[in-house]
């Protein structure tokens, strides 16, 4: 079971490690002016992709279910996100979004009935304070506008990640995954068309920048996201997801020359001991040593012969009490 289990969390951390690279791929491939053309551009062909490869459409209520799915998660948070990035430090927009592992804790247990652990609340916890000692450093202004935005992103992408676990019934991964990017690059259209007018023209970098961040961080990273909320706890896969900021800082660092502080380093350190605290075979781990630690107890208090003393025994002759010992 524990073998399956980190099978699955490393398949799902493949989403958050991906979507820690498109800082870069965004801010040195793609125009910076068109941001909800980018979002259109990202989502649309991930999700065009993917339905070529299954061929299937919708049926009943994944029409309806697709809209809701893709809005949440993809359209409107896309959208979101950028509004956030325009008014708030990048920083103070990521730690928001760190706080996702409790949120997604919560829906899950009032959709799903997945109650919470201990573990995995603590986890949770450690992940916000390493990924603001990761990231904040205290400059630029912050807009209540922008943390407004940032948290219904927030909570948005965690209600849709929720009951996309809810609905999984019946229908696979790949098909559900495609129907969402589709229906959410759909959406964001025809916002694109109002605030951003034509799409922007794409030069060389730029084509082959779209290409990765759709297809690996869009396509391939959604795929192992949704894969792994059907197969752990929600709250397990907020938590990987944490390894995002963690991805971004490193790639920063490995590919643009970035410096790497102290107070980095411990940020990182403690969100990787986050994510791993809050793992399901930690759990298991410590239950089993609670109750081989309390079977050890309970043998202790068994005396040395391995019998148990035998009780006093009332009503001997003239009413006299007997013990083990002899006549009192």
């Amino acid at each position: 079971m524990e073998e399956k289990t980190l099978r699955w969390s490393l398949i799902t951390a493949v989403a958050p490690l991906t979507w820690g690279t498109t800082y870069y791929v965004t801010k040195h491939a793609l125009p910076a002016d068109a941001p909800l053309w980018g979002a259109v551009l990202r989502a649309l062909p991930a999700g065009l992709v993917l339905l070529l490869v299954v061929r299937r459409l919708p049926r009943g209520s994944w029409w309806w279910r697709s809209l809701v799915l893709g809005t949440l998660s993809m359209g409107a948070f896309f959208a979101l996100i950028y509004v956030a990035a325009q008014l708030l430090p990048s920083s103070v927009a990521s730690t928001v979004m760190a706080t996702s592992p409790v949120v997604m804790m919560l829906v899950a247990w009032a959709l799903l009935a997945q109650k919470p652990r201990v573990l995995a609340l603590a986890g949770a916890g450690l992940g916000v304070v390493g990924v603001a000692a990761m990231l904040l450093t205290g400059g630029g202004e912050i807009r209540p506008l922008g943390v407004a935005a940032s948290v219904a992103a927030m909570l948005m992408s965690s209600v849709g990640f929720v009951l996309a676990t809810r609905w999984a019934d019946g229908v696979d991964v790949v098909s559900s995954t495609a129907w969402q990017l589709v229906a959410g690059g759909l959406v964001l259209v025809p916002f694109a068309v109002a605030v951003e007018g034509a799409p922007p023209a794409l030069d060389g970098r730029a084509i082959l920048g779209f290409a990765y961040v759709s297809l690996v961080a869009t396509a391939v990273a959604y795929l192992a996201w949704f894969s792994g909320l059907r197969r752990l706890p929600a709250g397990t896969v907020g938590l990987v997801g944490l390894l995002n900021p963690v991805a971004g800082v490193l790639v920063g660092v490995l590919v643009a020359g970035e410096h790497l502080g102290p107070l980095q380093v411990i940020g990182i350190v403690v969100v990787l001991a986050g994510v791993v605290l809050g793992q399901p075979a930690v759990d298991r781990l410590v239950g089993h040593r609670r109750s081989r630690a309390a079977e050890a107890v309970t043998l202790a208090a068994v005396p040395a012969s391995g019998g148990v003393p035998e009780p006093a025994v009332e009503g001997g002759p003239h009413g006299v009490r007997r013990d083990p010992v002899g006549v009192q």
